[in-house]
């Protein structure tokens, strides 16, 4: 793998309380010099896609605790389609899944996955999950047709767990997101199966590749 292969399986995320448009337009830049994806706020979308047209944008649903109504779900994730989202990553019910409650979570994928027709990655929060949860997760999201399963939002304690990407992996492509800082950890998440990296330090890890590696 070399640096530009590396960079097109990052998306180089900002996603906290207080992000401006200025901050999104940092990543956006940071992401069209190094040929990384772009994950932002769902408000940020229309002026992002805008303002880098040619950059992959990810955006975020039901986030971060994934309690929202299905249908309010479903019209974000159709608002973002409209405003230039080029990916979804969606916060699976996780309450319902500590509940046992997989129909209705899968349910709730499916219908944002049919609502629109760009990839949807779900996130399954696996900080808060057990191994057996977190595998009744991923096959709701199976089931449901999503095209990834994400490891975190970074609003939980915990992120990336290479234990949990081995996991996942046995079931869709894997995002994994939460505390990857570096390639050396972004290598231990390839190498246990994930396909993509979200990280708020995706130059720092292009970078660290460049340098050691």
């Amino acid at each position: 793998m070399n640096d530009a292969e590396l960079a097109a399986k990052i998306d180089h995320t900002v996603l906290g309380p207080e992000t401006t448009l200025a901050d999104v337009e940092e990543v956006l830049d940071a992401a069209a010099e190094y040929g990384m994806n772009a994950c932002i706020p769902p408000c940020y979308v229309a002026e992002a896609d805008e303002y880098a047209p040619e950059t992959t944008l990810a955006t975020v649903i039901g986030f971060p605790h994934g309690q929202n109504a299905t249908s309010a779900k479903r019209e974000e994730a159709v608002i973002a389609y409209e405003d230039g989202a080029d990916e979804i990553d969606m916060v699976a019910n996780i309450g319902r899944l500590k509940a046992g409650d997989t129909e209705t979570v899968r349910a709730d994928i499916e219908e944002v996955v049919a609502a629109v027709p760009i990839p949807v990655k779900v996130i399954i929060e696996t900080a808060l999950l057990t191994d057996d949860e977190k595998r009744a997760a991923c096959e709701a999201a199976e089931r449901a047709d999503a095209a990834f399963v994400k490891t975190s939002t970074g609003f939980a304690d915990g992120g990336a767990e290479v234990p949990d990407v081995e996991l996942m992996s046995e079931y869709l492509p894997v995002k994994a997101s939460g505390g990857v800082g570096n390639y050396e950890q972004a290598k231990a998440m390839f190498d246990a199966g994930a396909e993509r990296i979200g990280a708020s330090s995706g130059v720092e890890i292009v970078e660290d590749f460049r340098r050691n590696y």
